[in-house]
This record gives C-alpha cells, sequence and structure tokens, in this order.
C-alpha cells in the first residue's frame, strides 16, 4: 500500500526539490542510501501528520480477523512504524503481536511468547505453524465428519460432490475456520 502511495508522487517539482536537499544532508562518503532510508524520510517529510495518526490509531486497533497470520505480520510490520511508542522493546513488539492473533492459534502462541528468548521473527513463524497445522486437522476432521455422516444415511450428503478443502487461502480458511468452530445443535428425531 505504501509503495502504491509513493509511486503516485512523481519526483518532480518540489518532491525533485526536496530529494536534492535530503541527498545533499547526508555525509559525503557515506554509502548510498538504502530504499527504506529513502521511504522513511519522504513519508516523513511528505505524509501528512493526520494520515500517519491514522495509521497509529490503525495499528492500535489491528487485530489478525480474517487474514492469515503472514498477511497479519505483513500489515502489523506496515502499520508498527507509525505507532513505535507502542513497542519500545523486542518484549512489547511480541506482546502486541500476540495480541492481534485469532483465537486459532492464540493459547498456543500466548505460552510460547512466555519463553525468554522469543524474538519477533520466532513469534510470526510459530502462529504460521500453528496456524496451518489446526486448519487441516480441522479440515481432516471435518472430512472424517462427512465420510460417518454419508455412511450413516446410505448415500452422498450435502449434494455431493461440493466438498470444502484446504488451499492454505487466508480469507477462505479463516471464514472456514469461523464456519465450523459454530455447531448447529444436534437434531431430535421425532418420536411418536
Amino acid at each position: 500500500m505504501e509503495g502504491m502511495e509513493l509511486a503516485s508522487y512523481p519526483l518532480k517539482g518540489v518532491a525533485y526539490s526536496w530529494f536534492e536537499m535530503w541527498e545533499d544532508s547526508r555525509e559525503e562518503g557515506s554509502p548510498p542510501a538504502r530504499w527504506s532510508e529513502f521511504v522513511d524520510a519522504f513519508i516523513d517529510h511528505f505524509l501528512p501528520s493526520e494520515s500517519k495518526a491514522d495509521r497509529a490509531t490503525e495499528f492500535e486497533s489491528l487485530k489478525q480477523g480474517s487474514m492469515s497470520v503472514w498477511e497479519y505480520h505483513m500489515r502489523f510490520v506496515c502499520l508498527s512504524k507509525y505507532a513505535i511508542y507502542m513497542l519500545p522493546t523486542m518484549e512489547a513488539r511480541v506482546c502486541r503481536f500476540v495480541q492481534g492473533l485469532s483465537p486459532l492459534v492464540i493459547n498456543e502462541v500466548a505460552t510460547a511468547a512466555l519463553n525468554s528468548d522469543m524474538n519477533y521473527g520466532k513469534m510470526v513463524v510459530f502462529p504460521k505453524a500453528t496456524e496451518t497445522l489446526k486448519l487441516k486437522n480441522i479440515m481432516k476432521q471435518e472430512g472424517s465428519n462427512k465420510a460417518r455422516s454419508a455412511s450413516n444415511f446410505g448415500g452422498s450428503f450435502g449434494g455431493g460432490g461440493d466438498r470444502t478443502t484446504f488451499k492454505g487461502g487466508s480469507s477462505g480458511t479463516s471464514q472456514y475456520f469461523a464456519q465450523s468452530s459454530v455447531s448447529a445443535p444436534p437434531s431430535v428425531p421425532h418420536q411418536q
């Protein structure tokens, strides 16, 4: 998203003048600027403070929701630079990341976060693996439940070949989890 916003600013006129001043302000003989360095300086200069405040607020309320762990991590990284004050230490960064995770992985990840050597990189990998494993188990269990139901009714249950399969997608898997975690009450046959 930031890249698209940045690309919408062609470096001409005022932006080009700013770039020349920024480039001249760097120490002579210093290594070439990294892209992230340029982006940070550019955004600091040209992004309105209201937009920065909006992004900080968005970070403060960021939750995984229907995103995959990876998508949540990417959004977390993009928005965290606008709320640095919330992340003074690695422990604070890990804690904030865990707070926004979905119910699917939060228990295991919260326990792992207590580990003293847990850094942010490890914290992203752990819930991603946990999410994948749990979704596969849910799909496996759902498949065996459908097979049992089909054999109890002597045929195809649910209209035949319309089966949900795990593809590792983002919103589909989360929607699947949300749907599969809400079960309808068992129906009791009417006795006569």
